[in-house]
C-alpha cells in the first residue's frame, strides 16, 4: 500500500464518520461485488474479486466484512490486518443475521446498485435506512489524496495512448492492440484498465470489446483508455487514422474538437452537468448534426470519474447536478458521424474553485499512423 492510498483511506474514513454522525447513523452496511465495488472501496478500501461482500462500519472501531469465499477472506486479512474478516457460503443470510444482532441501533444500507434484492426489500428492508445518496455526495467531491491518485491515473492514460498508437499497425487484429496496451499498463504497476475500441469506417456505430477484425488502410481507430491508480480511474478518448486522413475525416475531427473545447469551457463551479452537455450538443446542432447527439446514436456527453469507471454525474442535458470544486469527470462528445463513422474525443477534468483543470495532456488532434 502506498502512502498516498493510506492517506486517501484515512481521509475517506474521516468524512464518512462525520456524515454518519450528521445523519445519526450508528452502523453503515455497504454491499459490493466484483462488478460494482466503488462504494466498498470508499468505505473500507476493499475490492472484491469473487462473490458478494458486505462491510459493517461503526463510527468508532475497525470495520468488519463478510465475504463469500475463504480465499477472499485470506486475501483481505493479508491486505488489511486490522480489518475483521469472516466468510460464509451464504453471505446474504449471514448479513441478515448480523443486522438482526445489532438490535435497536440505527442502521443504514448502500448502495442500491449492489444491494441484493433480498436485503433491500426483504424482511429487514423496513428496518434499514437507504443511504446511497449520502455516499454519492461524499464520493463526488475528491480530497487532496484522491485528486493526487486521479492525476497519476491521467498521466498513465496519456502514456497508454502512446502505446495504443504504437500498437495500431496495418493488418493487426483489434485484440492485439488491447493486449499491447494491457501489457504496457501492467508493466507500470496498473493491473486494472477499462478499455473499449472500434475500427473501420461509416459502418461502425460505436465501440466494443476487441474482436479479430484486422486493421486496414483508411480505418478510423477509436478507443477509451481508463487506467486505475490506487482505486481511482481517469480516462482519455482519442481517434486515429490508419494512413493519411481524408478531407471528410479532418472535417469531422474539427467538429468534435470544437465540441470538446466548448464542453470543457462550460465546466466551472455552479454550472450543471446539463450545461456541459448542452455546450457540446449545440456545436453539433450548429453544424447540422443535431440528430447525432440523441439517444439513437450515443449515450452521454461524459460522466463522473473516481472509484468507478462510469460514475455520477451523467453528462446529459436533463441532469441538473451542480458542479463543485473537487469533482472529476470526463468530457467526451463521442458519437456517430454520418460521413466517417463513430468518432471519440475526450479529456478528464477536475473542477477547481476558478473553473476547470484538464488532467489528461495528450494533444487534441486527429492522430495518423503511417502505413
Amino acid at each position: 500500500m502506498s502512502e498516498i492510498s493510506g492517506n486517501a483511506r484515512a481521509e475517506r474514513r474521516t468524512r464518512l464518520v462525520a456524515a454518519m454522525a450528521d445523519e445519526e447513523i450508528d452502523v453503515l452496511v455497504v454491499a459490493g461485488n466484483p462488478w460494482r465495488s466503488d462504494y466498498l472501496r470508499f468505505a473500507l478500501d476493499v475490492t472484491p474479486i469473487e462473490g458478494h461482500a458486505f462491510a459493517f462500519l461503526e463510527r468508532e472501531g475497525p470495520g468488519r466484512i463478510i465475504v463469500e469465499h475463504p480465499a477472499e477472506a485470506a486475501r483481505l486479512r493479508s491486505e488489511q490486518p486490522q480489518l475483521q474478516v469472516s466468510w460464509s457460503p451464504s453471505p446474504i443470510a449471514e448479513t441478515e443475521t448480523a443486522i438482526r444482532a445489532l438490535g435497536g441501533r440505527r442502521i443504514a444500507l448502500a448502495p442500491l446498485a449492489a444491494v441484493p434484492h433480498r436485503l433491500a426489500i426483504g424482511p429487514l428492508g423496513s428496518s434499514v435506512i437507504p443511504t446511497t445518496a449520502l455516499l454519492d455526495r461524499l464520493m463526488l467531491r475528491k480530497s487532496s489524496s484522491e485528486i493526487d491518485a486521479l492525476r497519476r491515473a491521467a498521466a498513465l492514460a496519456d502514456q497508454g495512448y502512446v502505446a495504443f498508437c504504437d500498437a495500431a499497425r496495418l493488418g493487426r487484429p483489434e485484440y492485439a492492440l488491447v493486449a499491447d496496451v494491457e501489457a504496457f499498463f501492467r508493466s507500470r504497476g496498473c493491473p486494472e484498465n477499462f478499455q473499449i475500441l472500434g475500427s473501420g469506417g461509416r459502418e461502425v456505430r460505436g465501440m466494443h470489446a476487441p474482436t479479430e477484425r484486422r486493421l486496414v488502410a483508411g480505418d478510423l481507430v477509436t478507443t477509451e483508455l481508463t487506467p486505475c491508480v490506487d482505486g481511482y480511474y481517469a480516462q482519455i478518448c482519442r481517434t486515429l487514422v490508419l494512413g493519411g486522413p481524408s478531407e471528410a475525416q479532418e472535417r469531422a475531427f474539427a467538429v468534435y474538437n470544437e465540441a470538446l473545447e466548448a464542453g470543457i469551457t462550460a465546466v466551472r463551479p455552479g454550472a450543471t452537468a446539463g450545461e456541459v452537455a448542452r455546450a457540446q450538443n449545440e456545436v453539433f446542432r450548429r453544424h447540422g448534426l443535431g440528430e447525432y447527439v440523441t439517444a439513437e446514436y450515443t449515450r452521454v456527453r461524459g460522466h463522473g470519474l473516481g472509484l468507478y469507471v462510469d460514475g455520477r454525474p451523467a453528462v446529459l442535458e436533463e441532469v441538473d447536478l451542480i458542479l463543485e470544486p473537487g469533482m472529476t469527470l470526463i468530457v467526451h462528445p463521442n458519437t456517430y458521424h454520418p460521413e466517417v463513422g463513430y468518432f471519440v474525443h475526450g479529456d478528464s477534468v477536475l473542477v477547481t474553485p476558478e473553473g476547470c483543470e484538464v488532467l489528461t495532456r495528450t494533444r487534441r488532434r486527429l492522430f495518423s499512423v503511417p502505413l
